[in-house]
């Protein structure tokens, strides 16, 4: 099982095998079937909503500039981890080389830091829409909405620079299995042979500062929205102002909750079945059913996408 090379005294591992989400031959083709179909309707789902934003002018506003650049962000989120995950129910433990493994890890810190962070600019800008309308097209204005998601862009990639450089600066002597169906950060740092602290501090305060600090800008929005909507003095207002912020709290909560337990601990994380299947909810399901919470129940998407229908039936 296992593939290394050695360079003087030392043996360094140049792929690991990825165990995928299960090892049961007997239930891996149903759930090849079932993860294959949830990955198309993701990318069909985004790239719908990618395409009304784009074609249609009355959705050009920065509620759905940050839904146009959420929905890019999740197909290439799924896109990364996806492959190895199918490639593992279908042919079983998936070898993977040493750089493939850290290129793979590169992209996903990146892409969940900017999802954190976009989520986070989401939420505020829900918040001075509906805490302070008057203020909105000067406090949103687009040089602000481009500011906030290069901003999430940035940093994601900034992180994943410096976590990814200590990660594979790491010595692997083996074994190189991984009980995972990608490559993330505790299930490396378990395989290390060397001292990991300085790395699990990085990995720690990155984990605070981006997982945290996003989330509490998010709930701090929310609550705020929540004690607009209270003073409403229509009932059919409340209701409606409530359901949508309900819908998108339950994503939300979701996403970080299952994030937070895994990244933001101050040790490595033992690989056990639960944290896959915690991984399986922020990297399948949230992008699956982000478009969904956000977008397709959103009547002006809906509007747009009816003409769109309308318009190709002619």
């Amino acid at each position: 099982m296992e593939k290394s090379l050695e360079l003087g005294n030392v043996t360094r591992v140049q792929e690991f095998v990825l165990l995928g989400l299960s090892t049961r031959l007997g239930i891996r083709d149903a759930l090849f079937v079932i993860f294959l179909t949830l990955y198309l309707l993701t990318l069909l789902e985004n790239t719908l909503i990618i395409y009304l934003i784009c074609s249609h002018s009355e959705l050009h506003k920065p509620m759905y500039f940050f839904l146009g650049n959420l929905s890019c962000l999740e197909m290439c989120y799924v896109s990364v981890t996806m492959p190895t995950l199918l490639m593992g129910l279908w042919t079983g433990p998936c070898h993977v080389p040493f750089t493939g493994c850290m290129t793979q890890l590169f992209f996903f810190i990146s892409l969940i830091c900017t999802e954190c962070t976009l989520l986070a600019s989401m939420a505020y800008d829900r918040y001075v829409a509906i805490c302070r309308p008057l203020h909105y097209p000067l406090l949103m204005r687009p040089q602000v909405c481009l500011g906030l998601a290069l901003s999430s862009w940035l940093g994601g990639l900034l992180v994943s620079v410096i976590k990814t450089a200590c990660i594979a600066s790491l010595s692997y002597c083996g074994p190189n299995v991984l009980n995972h169906f990608f490559c993330d950060v505790s299930p490396l740092l378990n395989l290390s042979c060397t001292h990991v602290a300085l790395t699990e501090l990085v990995d720690f305060i990155s984990a605070i500062v981006i997982l945290w600090g996003s989330l509490l800008v998010a709930m701090a929005s929310y609550v705020a929205i929540g004690r607009t909507v209270l003073g409403m003095p229509s009932a059919a207002a409340r209701h409606k102002a409530f359901s949508t912020c309900a819908s998108h709290l339950v994503v939300v909560g979701i996403f970080y909750s299952a994030t937070i337990f895994i990244y933001a601990r101050p040790s490595r994380i033992e690989a056990m079945d639960l944290n896959k299947v915690l991984s399986v909810i922020y990297t399948v399901v949230t992008p699956m059913c982000n478009p969904v919470i956000y977008c397709l129940r959103n009547r002006e998407v809906q509007s747009a996408f009816h003409r769109t229908m309308r318009w190709s039936s002619v």
